[in-house]
């Protein structure tokens, strides 16, 4: 469970906990607040709290007791410490609630600063997805006999999307090998690049950046004359759908399976960045950015943007 509040430019979230009207209770004195305040600052133990709050420890123990007894803290460790035992305490959640009835049903919560919904648009209107999203084939396809990894792509995507949404469609995802020339005048999100993602290669020469197949198919951007050729770079673009004019295109591809990986983390976690375009030309919605390697474990969990 959630607690949230929009403000002008955000929407701002907390986790929260579900109390009963009893077990607040235990939290509704003025020591007890003062315990729970300090624990939502750093996990404590009694003796540490008592010096703290400048109270006896004894009655630090009791609201202790009955706090944990009621499920609003909890205990997260034992050290050792002058001949005794200091347990440490901590909230369970950062949030409680008490309910006197129960929940209606409501619209999505507004989140996205009108930018970003311009972004989005016309791929989610009024909470619904009108997209059809395209991944390649995971079976050998195309000159290249290529093998697509994008489907746990398409997941991450998709959860990003379902955040947005308040109806969860179906039949929404195809495969590039099964999509047909009817398909193609849908609103489309393409995920791949042109080697696995055969629709990716069609929508190819109407990119602003784009992929150089006599070149190892890498990125080049018709607005910075730039040339990228690491396997980590990605793209994501929104066009015109060539095949369908009153329809649009987003494609999230990278020349290899890391490039894409980095573009959806990029849509993820930047979409403030990306919503604004292109570094060169803001009016033009195509960004290049690079996966990083932040904690050297082998596997891209940040990005950086190119341009």
């Amino acid at each position: 469970m959630f607690i949230a509040e929009k403000s002008q430019d955000n929407l701002l979230t907390l986790p929260a906990k579900e109390l009963r009207i009893k077990d607040f209770r235990s939290a509704s004195s003025p020591l007890a607040e003062k315990i729970l305040h300090q624990l939502s600052i750093k996990e404590s133990y009694p003796k540490e709290l008592a010096r703290t709050l400048k109270v006896n420890e004894q009655k630090i123990y009791y609201h202790i007791r009955n706090l944990q007894k009621n499920g609003i803290i909890k205990q997260v460790k034992s050290e050792a410490m002058q001949g005794g035992v200091a347990n440490y305490y901590t909230l369970t959640e950062p949030a409680f609630i008490v309910k006197f009835s129960e929940l209606k049903e409501t619209q999505k919560i507004a989140s996205l600063k009108p930018e970003y919904v311009n972004f989005l648009e016309p791929f989610i209107v009024d909470g619904r997805l009108d997209a059809q999203i395209i991944v390649g084939s995971p079976e050998p396809h195309g000159i290249e006999k290529a093998r697509s990894k994008d489907a746990l792509y398409a997941i991450e995507l998709a959860l990003l999307l379902g955040t947005f949404l308040n109806h969860i469609p179906i039949n929404t995802i195809k495969l590039d090998t099964e999509t047909h020339a009817e398909h193609l005048k849908n609103n489309l999100i393409i995920i791949g690049g042109p080697v696995v993602n055969k629709i990716t290669e069609k929508i190819n020469d109407y990119l602003p950046v784009k992929f150089n197949k006599t070149h190892a198919w890498n990125i080049e951007s018709s607005l910075t004359n730039e040339i990228y050729a690491a396997d980590e770079i990605g793209i994501i673009v929104k066009i015109k759908n060539p095949f369908a004019k009153d329809k649009s295109i987003l494609l999230i591809a990278g020349k290899r399976h890391a490039g894409t990986k980095a573009a959806i983390i990029a849509l993820s976690k930047n979409l403030k960045e990306i919503a604004a375009g292109n570094l060169r030309d803001s009016k033009i919605l195509a960004k290049v950015v690079e996966g990083i390697d932040k904690d050297a474990d082998g596997i891209i969990d940040e990005v950086e943007i190119k341009e």
